[in-house]
């Protein structure tokens, strides 16, 4: 779903419709439902911080601003601080580990061993900061290519290079 039909969900939502607010919510809890689940390590948890994140965005519709950056970005951000709440109230994580040790699973249904994410986590800490954002946005946020250059604003060439090389670079490191 493009910006402008989440813009136009989500300003008939300020309006009090429940039902286009039914529909941003499917177009997508998928994606903040990943998000919430990758800070939270927790279904419970990641269920919760959904929950109240999309209660905030009803009731907070109408301070959305199209200056701000999107209608998802803008979603992600509540639901990101929503988790942060709880991992405090949780006290599961500091938040300084979260922001600058940030652990990546490839695949949240298929476990990988401590060593195996600590390599992980090495590896992706080598590449570039655009490589690792745009891997990061992609790979681990799922994003589409050109979610990915709305949120770095960069043409969707670039945006492919630097994942491309980034991917070439997690397989040099990862490969023994």
């Amino acid at each position: 779903m493009e910006h402008e039909q989440h813009l136009a969900l989500l300003g008939a939502s300020a309006q009090g419709d429940k039902q286009a607010f039914s529909k941003l919510y499917q177009a997508t809890s998928k994606h903040l439902y990943a998000v919430c689940l990758k800070m939270l390590s927790s279904k419970e948890l990641a269920e919760e911080a959904l929950q109240e994140a999309y209660v905030r965005i009803w009731h907070n519709a109408s301070e959305y601003r199209t200056g701000k950056g999107t209608v998802l970005t803008w979603m992600i951000s509540i639901v990101r601080y929503r988790a942060l709440d709880i991992l405090r109230y949780h006290k599961i994580r500091k938040e300084d580990e979260l922001v600058e040790n940030e652990s990546f699973d490839l695949d949240t249904s298929e476990k990988i061993s401590d060593s195996e994410q600590l390599l992980l986590d090495k590896c992706l800490q080598q590449l570039d900061l655009q490589q690792r954002q745009a891997i990061y946005l992609a790979y681990f946020n799922g994003c589409s290519h050109q979610e990915v250059v709305k949120h770095l604003n960069n043409p969707l060439g670039t945006i492919k290079s630097w994942i491309r090389r980034g991917l070439m670079s997690l397989q040099s490191c990862l490969t023994p």
